[in-house]
């Protein structure tokens, strides 16, 4: 059985299968795609994903597209290890967090990531002209069905492109649901860690590497703040989100982020 998993640094999906099959101990090659130089836009990778985006797992000679759809299909190709739980109440659950994450948390994390950093570093990485065609590349349908012209205003407006507060605010709305599913134990559902960690743990993340912890942190979001240092101390966190990102994009995040957080504290009205 041979996994080739094309991912890159930055991307939260590919994060997420990464933290899936390392808790998992599935062994995998990788394929590094630089989605920030526009390498998902190249016509071989674009033949196997054509929303050009990462990851994409291959499996002997199978293409899987999708990391929710990749999470599940390794969770039944492997269901000894599986991260979906077995009460069919519960993993109902554990899917209305990953469907939340598709439909609602994602989106909202490429347009607060982008607002608050990636802008800056394709601005600085590829100048005006390549700038113009990072853009021009991206397909109508990726992340979601206006992406392309979502993520231009991202680029070019940064926080006064059109709809950029309202993702901030979406974003956090996603912080509060995870304080309320927390009351119950230590993981967001039955108690039990599962895919449903998994799947937030990435954009919680996300969050910290763009220094903006205060969205949880001082009191505002105490069970939010314990869930996240749970997430930190397994074994499989470091490696899979926080060393396959460059040390240059760690720091543009850090600093980019440091630099908006005024912006995003504003909107937010987090004193």
């Amino acid at each position: 059985m041979s996994f080739t998993l094309y991912h890159h640094g930055s991307s939260v999906c590919a994060a997420k299968v990464r933290f899936a099959m390392a808790e998992k101990q599935l062994e995998w090659d990788g394929v590094y795609i630089d989605i920030l130089a526009g390498e998902q836009f190249n016509p071989d990778y674009v033949k196997i994903n054509p929303k050009s985006v990462v990851p994409t797992l291959v499996h002997d000679d199978l293409v899987i597209p999708d990391s929710t759809v990749i999470c599940e299909y390794l969770d039944t190709i492997e269901p000894g290890t599986s991260l979906h739980p077995q009460n069919a109440y519960d993993r109902a659950q554990v899917r209305y967090w990953t469907k939340a994450v598709d439909e609602d948390l994602h989106p909202a994390c490429g347009a607060v990531t982008f607002v608050c950093s990636h802008r800056h570093t394709v601005m600085r990485n590829l100048g005006e002209e390549g700038t113009r065609e990072f853009l021009a590349s991206t397909p109508e349908f990726s992340v979601t069905s206006d992406w392309k012209t979502q993520k231009d205003g991202f680029i070019r407006y940064g926080f006064d492109a059109p709809g950029a507060p309202e993702k901030i605010r979406l974003y956090d709305s996603y912080l509060f649901k995870m304080e309320d599913a927390l009351k119950h134990g230590d993981w967001l559902v039955a108690n039990t860690f599962s895919i449903a960690d998994v799947a937030l743990t990435p954009y919680v993340n996300r969050l910290a590497m763009m220094n903006m912890g205060g969205m949880w942190e001082n009191g505002r979001l105490p069970r939010v703040t314990d869930w996240f240092e749970r997430i930190k101390q397994r074994p499989a966190f470091q490696k899979n989100l926080i060393e396959w990102v460059p040390e240059s994009l760690t720091n543009d995040l850090y600093n980019n982020g440091t630099k908006s957080w005024p912006e995003v504290a504003k909107i937010l009205d987090i004193n």
